[in-house]
């Protein structure tokens, strides 16, 4: 399961018609929020998110975890708002850029870390490490190293839903370098002609691998890039998890009734390099701290939950510090477990 069904009625379908312009949303609309559980719930997984990427930061830096590792700190509120509009019968597939997403699909911590560091408790055996592990049981399809890649599979998760008649609908993550890559479109294509169920989401996070989308890109307006396909698409702000969920809520009811696929472009940021060999040089520090300080998704969620009197400072404190126990538990066991037998080298393999 990726994420637990939600309750309440449906909300209307998108009020655009196929292939319209994109359409914004914007947290700051008068829309009712969210009940107190369900914030809190928004601000202990973007947390839970932030502590271990940070954690997994200084792992690296320790020569613990190898190869790339591609961190997902500044993007939280993206899949927390997205997840949480999902159900159980709902699957999920990713990039490269995974670890949030396997933490809100449910994943266990320790596991995650575990394949992080090549430990054989990991989720893929140690074998898969950051880029490659999978929860079958929690829907969750990968983490996927190919820039691209994911989009066809997640396609075919979403014609595996319709064959089966189960109700379900598949995300389909991808960031805004792989939205110019020829297997996207065919996949658009393909999901357009079958109405096929599945909500392709764009994290949009300003800088693909390090260069700024307008130096990349003709049009940046991702959303409407699947117009040629008469697929209907939406902006919404990828910082705002209040945001996100509202919006995610209304385009995966669409897909579910069976109108066809769309594209959900979040607006976000990162505030890491592209992987953590990458320094950055390509932006400021100014700009990245002036993110930080107007825009962070967890600072906005709490300063939420403050001034509406939802939650007081110390709850958030409690929080914080079962998420850093939570956290340094998982980087413990990590460390504790044994890396995998050699005889692993010839399992898993086919042929």
């Amino acid at each position: 399961m990726c994420a637990a069904p939600r309750g309440g009625k449906s909300p209307k379908s998108p009020k655009s018609g196929k292939g319209t312009a994109s359409r914004r949303s914007s947290g700051k609309a008068a829309r009712e929020l969210p009940p107190r559980d369900k914030l809190l719930a928004f601000y202990r997984d973007m947390l839970l998110i932030r502590r271990f990427e940070e954690k997994a930061g200084q792992l690296y830096g320790m020569g613990l975890i190898g190869g790339f590792c591609h961190l997902y700190i500044g993007q939280e509120a993206v899949c927390t708002g997205i997840q949480h509009a999902l159900t159980d019968r709902d699957t999920v597939i990713t990039s490269y850029r995974d670890h949030g997403h396997m933490l809100v699909c449910g994943m266990d911590p320790r596991r995650v870390m575990a394949e992080l560091t090549g430990r054989a408790t990991g989720y893929s055996k140690g074998k898969g490490g950051s880029m490659h592990m999978f929860a079958k049981d929690r829907n969750f399809y990968g983490g996927h190293g190919i820039v691209g890649a994911q989009v066809p599979l997640g396609t075919g998760l979403a014609f595996a839903h319709k064959y089966r008649g189960d109700g379900g609908i598949c995300a389909t993550y991808f960031g805004e370098g792989a939205a110019n890559q020829g297997q996207v479109y065919e996949s658009f294509n393909m999901a357009a002609l079958w109405k096929l169920p599945v909500l392709y989401v764009i994290e949009n996070n300003r800088y693909a691998m390090g260069t700024p989308l307008a130096r990349a890109t003709a049009s940046t307006e991702l959303a409407q890039r699947g117009r040629a396909f008469a697929i209907p698409g939406a902006q919404v702000d990828g910082m705002d998890v209040v945001a996100v969920y509202h919006k995610a809520q209304e385009v995966a009811d669409y897909v579910r009734r069976g109108e066809g696929p769309f594209i959900l472009e979040a607006q976000t940021y990162r505030y890491r390099g592209h992987s953590m060999s990458d320094p950055a040089k390509y932006r400021t520090r100014e700009e990245v701290r002036e993110i930080r300080e107007r825009h962070d998704p967890i600072d906005q969620l709490k300063r939420l939950l403050l001034d509406r009197e939802l939650a007081t400072e110390e709850e958030l404190k409690t929080i914080d510090r079962e998420i850093r126990t939570i956290v340094n538990d998982a980087a413990r066991f990590a460390q504790d477990s044994p890396e995998p037998d050699p005889s692993e080298l010839w399992s898993d393999v086919l042929v």
